[in-house]
């Protein structure tokens, strides 16, 4: 017994009259993956990251200090939100969206970094106010480093 010859424009089963109908066309995901804006989801991870990088150890609080949980979940969703308007004004329709989520994260980071150097510059100062003169009425000397 010989094996059956699949005629080409036949289905993958032998005996199925081939199709005269064209394949469905196949779905365009160029046209449908954009970048910007980002959806709620992605808006809500960053925050969650900012919030884990303001109140745990990190580079920046190597440097700066950490925030309580209280204070880092108020300034990332301000961050993230005043950054999601700057980069969403600064945008055109003509604009590629790479671009304009680029500008999302540059000024991410750069409230991010302009936050904890407040803060920073805040508690030292405070802290150079709470010192006191000595009993002796010499005062103290606090170092900036």
């Amino acid at each position: 017994m010989s094996d059956p010859v699949i005629n080409p424009e036949q289905e993958s089963f032998p005996g199925t009259p081939p199709s005269k109908e064209a394949p469905p066309p196949l779905p365009n995901f160029a046209a449908s993956f954009t970048i910007w804006p980002p959806t709620q989801r992605t808006r809500d991870a960053v925050i969650n990251r900012l919030i884990e990088t303001f109140s745990t150890s990190s580079i920046l609080s190597k440097r700066y200090g950490t925030l309580s949980l209280d204070e880092s979940s108020i300034a990332a969703s301000q961050i993230e939100a005043e950054s999601f308007s700057v980069a969403d004004v600064s945008s055109s329709p003509d604009d590629d969206s790479i671009q304009i989520l680029e500008v999302y994260s540059k000024e991410i980071s750069k409230r991010m970094i302009e936050t904890v150097k407040t803060r920073s510059r805040f508690a030292d100062d405070t802290y150079a106010n709470s010192v006191t003169a000595s009993p002796a009425g010499e005062s103290v000397a606090v170092s900036d480093s």
